[in-house]
This record gives C-alpha cells, sequence and structure tokens, in this order.
C-alpha cells in the first residue's frame, strides 16, 4: 500500500477519535459547545446520548486502526474498505438527519481515502 491512502485512512481515524473526545468527554465544555452549536442547558440535557455517539465514533476509528495495522495487507484494505463506507452512510445519514455540513467534515475524507485505497 502507498502512503498517501494511509494517510487518508489515518486522518479520518484520528477525526473519529477527535469526535469521540468531543462527544464523550468534552461536551459540555466549551470546545465542543462551539463545534456542535448547543447551549449549555442542552449540553446537558444531550449529555448521555453524546458518549454514546461518541462511543460509536471510537469504533468508526479503532475499525480504521486496525486495518491500517492487520498483519494480512489484503485483509487490511478490505478493513478499511468496511469501516470507510460506515463512515460515509454515518455522514450521508448526519447530512439528512442532523447537519449539511457532516458530509463534508466526515464524508469528504473518507470519500477520499476510499478513492485512494481503490485506485
Amino acid at each position: 500500500m502507498t502512503y498517501l491512502p494511509l494517510l487518508f485512512v489515518a486522518l479520518v481515524a484520528v477525526e473519529h477519535f477527535y469526535i469521540l473526545i468531543l462527544e464523550m468527554f468534552l461536551w459540555t465544555k466549551p470546545k465542543a459547545l462551539k463545534v456542535f452549536g448547543l447551549s449549555k442547558e442542552e449540553a446537558e440535557k444531550t449529555k448521555m446520548v453524546a458518549a454514546n455517539l461518541g462511543l460509536y465514533n471510537g469504533f468508526l476509528a479503532a475499525g480504521l486502526v486496525w486495518g491500517m495495522v492487520h498483519p494480512d495487507p489484503t485483509v487490511g484494505i478490505q478493513v478499511q474498505i468496511f469501516f470507510l463506507f460506515c463512515v460515509l452512510v454515518a455522514a450521508i445519514y448526519g447530512c439528512v438527519t442532523a447537519k449539511r455540513s457532516i458530509l463534508f467534515v466526515q464524508g469528504l475524507p473518507a470519500l477520499i481515502a476510499l478513492i485512494l485505497l481503490l485506485l
């Protein structure tokens, strides 16, 4: 595998670990309030739901990392493709149901990584 696809897959994984941190640990802090456009009151009411969302983002990131470090490169690429598709589906759903920018912030890097992997 060349380094460019690996770089983009790593970027998507880091992004989802970052989202995990925001949603699970910083949801009621100023940084997450700003990122997600929430008031302190909204964040307090939705703290447990956000932690659950963060956990799912962590699973996406962990799956991508697993694919990158898998000892069998063929299996590793297949794992990466699967989790990148999961990220894309989540981004499309998030765009339709929550915020249009999700498609670009999360979906576009995943799409680029997927294209690079498939080339």
